[in-house]
């Protein structure tokens, strides 16, 4: 609906600086005039106002002009946080009350936005500004944020947001109530395997003090409980059990009063590191490959190597002269008595049974085995003698046994169908397209005993046996021809790859486990992973953050051995627990603690400081059906916005003209006869 209006316009013919100069010079002259009594002084004077009030060029000017409605902006909090039973409907019945005020209000048009879920929190700031960006800034009415208060982007300087109109705050939920929430204080982002990661969490319990107990789990094993006091910084230990990342949840008991039990839990990842993996490598007498081996070991940066060869066993006699001799006794007491357990990993390579190292310590060995130690023995023909090390109490832990037989000739070893799926020599055999593997030219016969086989000759001997050894594990390879594929013999082979994988296996490298299970979302989805040496993996069961459980059956990707399984993910955010056989797996989805769940108290106090840079009113919405919702008044701009229980949209009074009609103020003709008459009268003046 169009409306008319009159304005008074002024439009200079020359610039006003020029007009407001022109005019001071003149009623300069003239109050000289007037000072020394001049005659005509007057009539000059009003001459001068005749000229001045014609350059300033006033007129009339009526315009037909179309109001513009005003726009009030209402934010609506999506986030999770407003899932807590009651806030969504207090904040939908708030939204309706605005709609039906902007269907009584012609003036007055609705603009809604939301407020969606974001790892960084309740972004209601950047809804905000993203709305505005396609508001005329001058009709903007108010902004009303349905939410629960609790944003998690507000600037330091509320007044660089240069909001010129109310923003009131419709507070979903009950402040009042009573919740237990876990939070993590100091967590370390990694840790050494096998040393305890130290955390600081504090529980805060608005409704009781005294203690609570705490749950601990790593990696989704057996839990473990504590109490703690509640209110107070507790310092607690867990262990570090693997390389990579180690999930460790933390979860404490219900409280009396609960907005949610999932600001109850909390998970840490502790990305498990070795401080130095040491290695101890005992040659047991030179040959062509002993070199092959230390380069290989002191080739990866994460590996302390220790490394001696016997050049002279005792049981040689020879002509040098003793002082002459530039060797250094062979320390065993200090390394298989004093310093075994700093190891993690021992290399016996071609050593053979002398007077060097007593029964005792090779039994020190096997308790090491046992105990989580890594064994490896590379063996040559002594392994198949009389003074074999089979022939010791390293047999327990051995998993192959020498019948006595070396066996000469070139042959290729070939990975076996265990091989095939084992992680260690996955994907390293060559194709069709590609050369094959360099020959070795001997080995020493063995039957297996436990274990898995990964290399054999063509006629099934084996060349690389992997075992598990009570905690430990244990490896032999049964060639010491394997330094010719490091020297590129034939083509060589993936001497370098193939055995720096054996010798992490054996120090327990996750990846490289021949039974794991793990799972990572991506996208929406759930991408869960197996790998088995088995035909075929037990199936998955999954347990959600809701507590809901589903199965799924795993399929083979195209590699011998792995398996996976993909769901959609439509849970909130937390942790997922994976079952398959034994193995079990703790993916997180989303942030491990969403800021969302952090606090899920509604409160005022986060949004007050723009509410009062901009006149707004924060308003406590009941989370009942009968909630009593605010009034809301149009009000003029600069005047209160907000009171008791109102709360206002100003009124900008913004319009379009779509039509002007411009009356001049001083007719031409009219105002020159009156310039000719006062300056005319004022010279007759003058001449008197």
């Amino acid at each position: 609906m169009s409306a008319a209006a009159t304005t008074l316009d002024i439009a200079p013919l020359i610039p006003v600086w020029a007009i407001g100069t022109l005019a001071l010079l003149a009623l300069g002259m003239t109050a000289v005039g007037a000072v020394r009594r001049l005659n005509g002084w007057l009539w000059r004077s009003l001459s001068t106002l005749l000229i001045t009030a014609v350059l300033m060029n006033p007129s009339l000017v009526e315009e037909d002009r179309e109001p513009l409605p005003d726009i009030a902006l209402v934010i609506v909090d999506r986030s999770d946080s407003m899932e807590i039973p009651g806030r969504a409907d207090a904040a939908e019945a708030a939204l309706a009350d605005l709609r039906a005020q902007a269907e009584r209000d012609p003036d007055l048009e609705l603009v809604e936005a939301e407020i969606g879920n974001s790892v960084d929190g309740t972004r209601a700031i950047e809804a905000i500004q993203s709305a505005l960006a396609g508001i005329p800034r001058d009709r903007l009415a108010g902004i009303v944020l349905a939410s629960d208060g609790r944003v998690h982007d507000m600037p330091e300087d509320v007044a660089a947001l240069d909001i010129d109109a109310p923003v009131h705050h419709l507070l979903t939920g009950n402040p009042d109530q009573g919740d237990r929430r876990l939070v993590i204080v100091e967590a370390p982002r990694y840790g050494l395997v096998d040393e305890p990661a130290e955390f600081v969490i504090r529980v805060e319990d608005d409704a009781m003090t005294g203690t609570a107990t705490l749950t601990f789990r790593v990696d989704g094993g057996e839990p473990q409980t504590a109490r703690i006091t509640i209110g107070t910084d507790t310092t607690v230990t867990a262990p570090v059990e693997h390389r990579g990342p180690n999930v460790i949840e933390i979860e404490v008991e219900p409280g009396p009063e609960e907005l949610s039990l999932i600001n109850n839990r909390a998970a840490v990842s502790v990305t498990g590191v070795r401080d130095r993996l040491r290695v101890l490598l005992v040659t047991g007498e030179p040959h062509n490959g002993a070199r092959t081996w230390r380069d290989l070991l002191k080739s990866d940066p994460s590996v302390d190597l220790v490394h001696f060869t016997i050049l002279r066993p005792l049981d040689r006699n020879d002509s040098t002269p003793v002082d002459e001799l530039s060797l250094i006794p062979f320390p065993t007491r200090e390394l298989f008595e004093e310093r075994l357990e700093e190891f993690d990993l021992v290399i016996f390579d071609r050593y053979r049974r002398r007077a060097i190292m007593p029964p005792l310590y090779f039994d020190y060995i096997a308790r090491y085995v046992d105990n989580g130690g890594a064994l490896l023995i590379t063996a040559g023909p002594p392994f198949g003698q009389a003074d074999s090390l089979y022939r010791s109490p390293l047999a327990a832990v051995i998993p192959a046994r020498p019948t006595g037989i070396i066996a000469s000739g070139g042959f290729r070893p070939e990975v076996t169908e265990a091989g095939e799926r084992h992680p260690v020599t996955a994907n390293l055999a060559p194709t069709d397209s590609e050369a094959p593997w360099g020959e070795w030219f001997r080995r020493i016969d063995a039957t297996v005993l436990g274990g898995e086989t990964l290399l054999e000759a063509p006629d099934g001997g084996p060349l690389l046996v992997l075992a598990r050894a009570g905690q430990g594990r244990a490896a032999v390879v049964l060639s010491d021809q394997s330094w010719l594929w490091a020297r590129g013999y034939q083509g060589g082979g993936p001497h370098g790859e193939m055995f720096r994988r054996v010798a992490h296996w054996l120090m327990g490298e996750p990846e490289l486990d021949e039974e794991r299970l793990s799972a990572a979302a991506f996208n929406g989805e759930l991408i869960a992973e197996r790998t088995t040496l088995a035909d075929s993996p037990p199936e998955l069961e999954l347990e959600w953050p809701s507590g809901r459980t589903e199965t799924l059956d795993m399929t083979p990707t195209g590699d011998p051995g792995r398996f996976s399984a993909t769901t959609d993910v439509t849970e909130q955010a937390g942790l997922v627990r994976l079952r398959s056989g034994n193995l079990t797996a703790v993916t997180a989805l989303g942030p491990l603690n969403p800021l969302e769940y952090a606090n899920l108290q509604p409160t005022a106090e986060l949004l007050e400081p723009l509410l009062r840079e901009t006149g707004g009113g924060a308003y406590i919405l009941n989370a009942s059906a009968d909630t009593a919702l605010p009034g809301i008044r149009r009000t003029r701009a600069g005047s209160d916005a907000s009171g008791r229980n109102w709360y206002g949209l100003q009124r900008n009074e913004r319009y379009i003209v779509r039509g002007a009609d411009r009356m001049p103020l001083l007719p031409a003709l009219l105002i020159l006869l009156l310039i000719v008459a006062a300056l005319g009268w004022g010279w007759r003046r003058e001449g008197q």
